[in-house]
Order: structure tokens, then sequence, then C-alpha cells
């Protein structure tokens, strides 16, 4: 995407949907092939978790057993910091914002340096999603990928994080992927997407 006439340092994506639309595999592709940075917010906020150095990391672990949305000023603290110390200025903000305090924060942590281009919506039957992280889990070590704490997550999505999609519909910023479909699929109409703004 060229250009930013809001002469913001960055330009954001956000890429929305419920645990296992397969949104990390999504910005894999787009980052590989459109040169945008790929942030995961819970990604970023696992690694925080680890670091035995982290004055976040016993919070971010209680909100993860709890299936809670970890508060908006570690997220945003963390996004923030990835975008500063990267050389480029096009990020994909991968499951972020979560719930209308993640994008109050948002607006008053990012809103002058950060121009929000798009929402990709990656939209998936709860039954599929269940399944696919339940396979991942097998394999990903995450603690997270299990049953109830999939259920709860699932739960916090549409309590939480649909309004924040409904809100950015109303502003014409999304853009819907159908994600029961393969990744290949799914990433043809994701590259209709980006081509559409000239990438």
């Amino acid at each position: 995407m060229s250009g930013d006439s809001n002469k913001k340092a960055y330009n954001v994506i956000f890429v929305l949907g419920a645990p296992g639309t397969g949104k990390g595999t999504q910005c894999e592709k787009i980052e590989s092939t459109f040169g945008y940075v790929h942030l995961s917010a819970g990604e970023l906020l696992r690694q925080e978790r680890q670091d035995p150095g982290s004055q976040y990391g016993e919070e971010i672990a209680r909100h993860f057993v709890e299936g809670s949305i970890v508060p908006v000023q570690i997220t945003c603290s963390l996004l923030k910091r990835e975008m500063e110390n990267s050389v480029k200025n096009n990020f994909l903000v991968d499951g972020f914002p979560r719930s209308q305090d993640n994008l109050q924060g948002w607006n008053e942590v990012m809103t002058d340096i950060a121009n929000v281009q798009r929402v990709l919506f990656f939209n998936c039957p709860d039954e599929v999603c269940v399944e696919r992280c339940l396979k991942r889990g097998l394999t990903s070590g995450r603690t997270d990928d299990n049953k109830a704490s999939l259920k709860k997550r699932i739960e916090t999505y549409k309590q939480s994080t649909m309004p924040i999609i409904q809100h950015y519909y109303k502003l014409r910023l999304v853009s819907e992927i159908h994600a029961n479909r393969s990744a290949d699929e799914i990433f043809e109409d994701v590259s209709k997407v980006f081509k559409e703004f000239g990438c």
C-alpha cells in the first residue's frame, strides 16, 4: 500500500477473528508477499510472560489461565515497542483490539502515530475453529489450546471482539474473509484486498 496521506509514523491493518480462523497463517503469507511486519498481540504477550525479567509476566499468565483479556496498557506498550524497534512502517496487528477497552486504549496511545488502513475479519464456524485449535495444540505447546480454554476464548471473542468489528464496519474499514477453506483459497481473497490498495 503506497503513501500515507495522514503523515503518521505507522500504517496498521488489524487482523481479527475467533481463535483458529487461521489469522497467523494468513499473516505469514501477507508478510512474505506484501512486506508488512506481522505483530501477533498474543505471541508478544506469550513471549513477555516467559521473560523472567518482565514486570508484566505474572499478570499476563493469570489472564491466560482465566481466558480473559490482558489489560490494554500492557498490550499497547508491547506493540508500540515492536513498531519503534522495526525498520519498517507497515504492520499487521494480529488479534487486537479484542475489546472496547482495547480500542479505547489504542486510540489514546496510538492515534497520533498509527493510521488504521483496514480491518481483515476472518469469519469461520465455531466448530471448525475448535477443531483446528485442538489439532494445533497437539504440537504447538500452547497451554490454551484445550477445550475448556477454547470455549472461554470463543465466548470472550463473541462478547468483546465482535462489537469492535461492528464498529469498524460502520467506518467502512472491514474486509470480511470466509475462513472455512484452505489457506491458499483464503489468501486469494486476502490478496485481492491488498491489490485494491495498490500493493
